[in-house]
């Protein structure tokens, strides 16, 4: 999961250094924000710093 999140960043990233229309950049900057966030949790998860399960 989390190579293929990685090289979403990076298509992302990619996608918006030539995207030419504001409005193209900004849904890209959202979606390139959200998959960074994303691989963060992943990665607290696998380090063992945040539980994926809710307390109970």
């Amino acid at each position: 999961m989390t190579f293929s999140l990685e090289q979403h960043i990076e298509e992302l990233c990619a996608e918006l250094k030539n995207a030419f229309n504001t409005g193209e950049r900004r849904v890209i900057a959202a979606e390139l924000e959200l998959a960074q966030a994303e691989m963060i949790v992943t990665m607290a998860e696998q380090d063992g710093f945040l539980d994926a399960e809710p307390p109970f």
